[in-house]
């Protein structure tokens, strides 16, 4: 417990010392999304509440406070917030559709062993549960990659405000191509880093290439790191178009007003 103090407050530090006032409330932001998770936990739980509506609900906070919170309330923010929620919506219910036809919700065999004491009759829907967990490891990503993309097409405007609309959003695509290729490179690389023991253990176990790649656990997670790679490429058209239209829209009210 000691260790975690300490590193939280290292972080904290860090945070301060490099982004000032920004840079407190981005830490801030992640002790009130770490709640925003826990409650989210908490309500998926309950067979009462149908886990797909609360993780929107979920996504809706989470991306409330990162672009809100920590950037505060301005055409970058509201844009990238608009098109991080339809590509929420598209995403969710993609995966719904996912996570029922390849049967990858509940657990794999390597984990049954460990969870044979206790009783699995918990009364939720592991579909759900299962596209639930895919969209909140996704969302963090999506809204990195909204964000980017709005804050690199307002300075392109800014240095050339006759810029038209197409080449606008032009070059958002061009902006999010780049990112595209960086982020999903992460997420991949995210899922080897956390889930090297169990890769290691496939090892120890003998597993061919061929028991690797249908094992539900490895299955699982590779759908995952897909799923969020379609998320943060469907961000980026989205992204684009809303932020161009805005801006173009702007300068044109703009215009009739002074004259």
């Amino acid at each position: 417990m000691n260790v975690l103090v300490v590193l939280a407050v290292i972080l904290f530090l860090l945070m301060i010392l490099i982004g000032g006032k920004k840079g407190a409330r981005s830490f801030l932001s992640l002790l009130l999304n770490f709640g925003v998770i826990f409650l989210t936990i908490f309500f998926m739980t309950n067979p009462h509440f149908n886990p797909i509506i609360f993780t929107f609900i979920a996504c809706l906070l989470i991306s409330s406070i990162s672009l809100f919170y920590i950037n505060e309330v301005n055409s970058k923010t509201i844009t990238a917030f608009i098109s991080t929620m339809i590509t929420i919506a598209i995403l969710l219910l993609f995966i719904v559709i996912v996570t029922e036809k390849l049967m990858i919700q509940g657990f794999g065999e390597e984990e049954v062993d460990e969870l044979s004491v206790f009783s699995l009759y918990i009364g939720v829907d592991f579909v759900k549960i299962g596209a639930s967990v895919i969209i909140m490891s996704t969302i963090g990503a999506i809204t990195d990659v909204a964000i980017s993309i709005a804050s690199s097409m307002q300075e392109i405007f800014h240095h050339n405000p006759a810029i038209s609309r197409r080449t606008l959003f032009t070059s958002g695509l061009s902006v999010g191509i780049d990112i595209l290729g960086t982020d999903t490179n992460t997420l991949f690389f995210a899922f080897f880093g956390g889930y090297l023991g169990l890769l290691i253990w496939f090892k120890d176990l003998s597993y061919s290439i061929g028991e690797i790649i249908n094992s539900k656990v490895f299955t699982t997670e590779m759908i995952t790191i897909f799923c969020a790679g379609i998320g943060i490429a469907l961000i980026i058209p989205i992204t684009s178009c809303i932020h161009s239209y805005y801006l173009v829209n702007t300068r044109k009210r703009n215009q009739e007003i002074i004259k």
